[in-house]
């Protein structure tokens, strides 16, 4: 046997750790790809699907069903997606996918178990947030702190803990509700009635004011009655606080009238209802009475309403007609291409080789068609109203010029101009899914914040399925709060910017979890 010397052995070793070194460092990160390769438009594809799923999930309530699962198929979603968006993937960016499903898949399961061990805490819970329990801030915190400590005994197998505890969160739930109730029916609506009492302005709407009070009576009367009618309690209590709103409402109507002539009243009147009647393109009826010109807008508006939905049908008709008559031409030109490459004694291989020509082909037209679309959006919206972007084969409208009333999210009769242009823009790009994105600014507690911006991207999602832009189930709505900042909370620019709803407009389907 021949000896290698010390020197010789030292060379030897670095003879093989060169390329080893330099093999080692290819596998950290591969060279950037072309936009165009299959493997990397698959990966855009497979972030997409992944990134519609935890939207699901989130809709859901993953992130409390089962925390830390969501909490590990985010990171690794969010891991595996900057990968791709700096243009880069390897081993690593397949790991994370892999990991986000399997994550996720765990967190499906950990949350259906959580709906059959306690439903009722699950639905207290959901209750009390509807009565606005989160403006309770440290005592709706709390609770929520010992739900999450329930989940998370399901998450780490310790189901008695999970048992034991359940029936006194599912009270503490339920106190939060009846104390949010009470505090929203009363607190701010006696608050109200003070108000105009020192202010003097009963006097000028004593009926509706009579109307607010009584109907305040009526619902403390009924709560003490039916402390479990919990839905028709927090119906009644959203009355009550409208009816105090109404009432001063018409009482600043009337202070403004007070000292105008019939006849100034009349004409006031008169250029309200032709303010209508000229938007909508109706009759002029000015010398006809009130009450005729009213029945003209009326009628006016069921016509129009009439022609939308014709319309609507139609459109969704003629989509199908052309949705089938492309599947059956594909199907036959797949035929055709069969028996070309039959006649032509292709090989399999050739087959193959010869359809995933045909694919990337597709692909191309598609992504121009995108491309021409995402340009044609872009010209809707000017740059005070919207900025529209895309994100892999995705489009994105951020609605900076959608303006919402202080802590609230009623969507107000200047923004409908605004969101027409969108109801354009998301028929136009066909039948997509939709994701609808509300985001805050820091201000405030972040649990509050996120409750909000719940309830102001469900606002639009409701006026979307309302007018018929999309059907129900093609749009999901998700409030994020603060958690998702484009700039700094520390100036007012910064948090204005902040304060926005997102539409991420999306041809592929948002798969369903389990």
């Amino acid at each position: 046997m021949r000896h290698i010397s010390p020197a010789g052995v030292i060379g030897l070793l670095i003879l093989f750790a060169i390329p080893a070194a330099i093999t080692g460092c290819s596998m950290v990160r591969q060279s950037p790809l072309n936009k165009q390769d299959a493997a990397f438009i698959n990966s855009i594809e497979a972030i997409n699907k992944l990134e519609n799923e935890i939207a699901v999930a989130r809709q859901k309530d993953f992130p409390v069903l089962s925390p830390d699962m969501f909490a590990k198929a985010e990171a690794a979603y969010l891991n595996a997606k900057n990968e791709i968006e700096e243009g880069y993937l390897g081993p690593e960016t397949d790991r994370n996918i892999h990991a986000a499903q399997t994550y996720l898949q765990t967190a499906g399961k950990n949350a259906a178990i959580a709906h059959a061990l306690m439903p009722e805490v699950i639905e207290s819970r959901r209750m009390a947030r509807i009565a606005g329990a989160t403006k309770q801030i440290k005592d709706y915190e709390d609770v929520e702190r010992k739900f999450v400590d329930l989940t998370r005994g399901i998450e780490y197998n310790n189901i008695s803990y999970t048992k034991r505890y359940a029936p006194a969160i599912n009270d503490e739930f339920r106190k939060l509700e009846m104390r949010a109730i009470k505090k929203e029916a009363f607190g701010e609506v006696k608050a109200i009635l003070k108000e105009a009492e020192e202010d003097d302005i009963i006097q000028y709407a004593p009926e509706s004011f009579a109307q607010a009070r009584e109907m305040l009576d009526k619902t403390d009367s009924f709560i003490t009655d039916h402390p479990y009618a919990k839905e028709e309690m927090l119906k009644m209590a959203r009355e009550s606080l409208f009816l105090a709103h109404r009432a001063v409402s018409i009482a600043d109507q009337c202070k403004g009238i007070r000292n105008m002539t019939s006849e100034e009243i009349a004409l006031y009147i008169e250029d309200t209802l032709s303010l209508f009647t000229t938007k909508l393109g109706a009759q002029d009826m000015r010398d006809q009475k009130f009450y005729i010109q009213v029945d003209n807008i009326e009628e006016s508006i069921e016509s129009l309403n009439a022609d939308n939905l014709f319309m609507a049908e139609k459109i969704k008709r003629q989509r199908a007609e052309i949705e089938t008559l492309k599947a059956d031409h594909d199907a036959h030109i797949a035929g055709l291409n069969l028996q070309i490459a039959n006649l032509e004694g292709m090989s399999e291989f050739e087959q193959a080789k010869k359809a995933q020509q045909k694919a990337s082909e597709q692909r191309l037209a598609d992504e121009l068609e995108f491309n021409r679309l995402f340009i044609e959006i872009q010209q809707y919206f000017d740059t005070k109203e919207a900025e529209v972007y895309q994100k892999g084969n995705q489009l994105v409208i951020r609605l900076k010029g959608l303006q919402f009333p202080a802590g609230q999210s009623i969507i107000m009769p200047e923004n409908y101009l605004l969101l027409s242009k969108v109801q354009r823009a998301i028929r136009n790009f066909g039948e997509p899914t939709l994701l609808i994105e509300g985001h805050t600014d820091a201000t405030g507690t972040p649990e509050l914040n996120k409750h909000l911006s719940q309830q102001r991207a469900d606002s639009v999602r409701e006026y979307l399925i309302a007018d018929q832009t999309l059907p129900a189930e093609k749009i999901i709505a998700l409030g994020f709060g603060p958690e998702r900042p484009i700039a700094s909370n520390e100036t007012e620019e910064g948090r204005a910017l902040n304060r926005r709803i997102d539409l991420i407009l999306s041809p592929a389907p948002i798969q369903d979890q389990p």
